[in-house]
């Protein structure tokens, strides 16, 4: 990048990026966007394409009928709509729930906060699967296996949430707003509406992204606790390809019609997402 002097010659000032900084990035959008077209490229053809020793390069017209495929031999309408419930009630809460722990732990005081919080991180680098076993059990006692609320509850809340959100909060939220805030008589949940919460609103919309992305592609944890007859999108994925022959086409049909909403939800929180990039920019 070249440098500029500001007019008053207080110290350079970035000036616009030359053609390699746009050739690399245009090289990595490539380079993200070419798994999803040759997804859809393949779902829109049959599998003996795969053996060509020159793949087509545009798409073919099976797309629909594919896609029509997918939805007579799996339940995927009720795949898709068990994933949108539970990745939309985990996303709500954990942002909900992270939020305010993010916004006790780094702005108010009391007794044990930090060694709270200190356990909170410290539970991040236990593996997911050391507690697969005790919280099946604890869903078979509750009469949750096989059903969504053993995928939602366990899930309502995570460390890494917290840990996010009280980052962000310590440096996003002045104290003296919070000093107002009491001033005026505001109660410690309403100064967290009025105040904490638009400030952290960037912070959030990662959050929830994550979240809906992390809750949208788990499959361990609901291969084992659900049943064929209530799956998950990822459930619904592994029943395409269970079979003694695969017919990747109507594999990769399922996988583009799954990576759809996660495009959705990144279009709304889009907009989001770079605001908050573009504030810790500046803050740095």
């Amino acid at each position: 990048m070249t440098l500029l002097r500001s007019r008053r010659g207080t110290g350079p000032l970035i000036g616009r990026p030359n053609f390699l900084v746009y050739a690399a990035l245009a090289v990595f959008v490539l380079a993200s966007f070419f798994p999803f077209y040759w997804s859809f490229l393949v779902a829109s053809r049959d599998s003996s394409m795969l053996a060509d020793k020159v793949p087509p390069l545009l798409p073919g017209g099976n797309f629909f009928a594919n896609a029509s495929r997918v939805f007579h031999v799996v339940a995927f309408w009720k795949a898709l709509g068990n994933s949108l419930i539970v990745s939309t009630t985990v996303t709500l809460t954990t942002v909900l729930f992270s939020s305010l722990a993010g916004f006790a732990f780094a702005k108010l005081r009391f007794r044990g906060s930090n060694p709270l919080f200190v356990f909170i991180v410290v539970t991040l680098a236990v593996p997911t699967q050391l507690g697969i076993i005790p919280l099946f059990i604890a869903m078979a006692k509750f009469g949750w296996a096989g059903h969504l609320q053993a995928v939602i509850v366990p899930n309502l809340v995570t460390a890494f949430g917290v840990f996010w959100m009280r980052q962000y909060t310590v440096d996003a939220v002045p104290y003296e707003l919070i000093e107002a805030a009491r001033v005026d008589g505001c109660s410690v949940f309403r100064t967290f509406l009025n105040v904490c919460l638009p400030a952290v609103r960037p912070a959030a919309a990662v959050l929830a992204m994550f979240t809906f992305m992390m809750s949208w592609n788990d499959f361990l944890w609901p291969l084992i606790v659900l049943d064929a007859e209530n799956p998950t999108v990822q459930l619904a994925l592994e029943q395409l390809q269970s079979g003694y022959y695969v017919d990747y086409s109507l594999v990769l049909a399922g996988t583009t019609l799954a990576t759809i909403p996660i495009l959705i939800v990144f279009l709304l929180l889009g907009r989001q997402i770079v605001a908050g990039i573009m504030q810790g920019a500046v803050k740095g």
